[in-house]
């Protein structure tokens, strides 16, 4: 009878602990809430006003050098977005520690696309390049994450 309380106490102890970590990923974003979006390239801006992507331009993100990423941003109808003016800025949350570079959009290249320039990621960890959008329809935001 005492191994049986005893089992029952260890189950209880580590159900409590899966149940903290699980709640504990949930709240810190790792969970891929938001209808599983959390490390995807292609999402709409927060208040929904715009279908943005983004990509590095080399194809691959790598750690420790600067590099340039194109954004394409598009209204909902899909018609690009012209001309917009665009401010990045981003780091690492759980570190409090935020880009060592002041990434810029540099080029816009036509049909909706444009360039952010000077894009470092100086480790590996979960990273955030958030994107403020001001453009003739109005004012956006959106958060990528990228985890290296």
């Amino acid at each position: 009878m005492a191994s049986l309380g005893r089992y029952l106490l260890i189950s209880a102890a580590i159900t409590a602990v899966l149940i903290a970590v699980i709640a504990a990923a949930y709240l810190s974003g790792y969970a891929g809430g938001a209808g599983g979006n959390e490390l995807a390239r292609a999402k709409s801006s927060e208040r929904g006003l715009f279908s943005v992507s983004m990509k590095p331009e080399a194809g691959a993100v790598r750690i420790g050098e600067t590099q340039a990423w194109l954004v394409t941003i598009r209204m909902k109808s899909g018609q690009p977005v012209e001309n917009a003016a665009i401010h990045v800025a981003g780091g690492m949350a759980e570190q409090n520690q935020g880009l060592p570079t002041s990434p810029q959009a540099t080029d816009y290249l036509g049909g909706g696309s444009y360039r952010i320039q000077g894009v470092k990621f100086p480790t590996p960890g979960w990273w955030q390049l958030r994107l403020w959008i001001f453009a003739a329809a109005g004012t956006d935001s959106v958060i990528f994450n990228v985890v290296l």
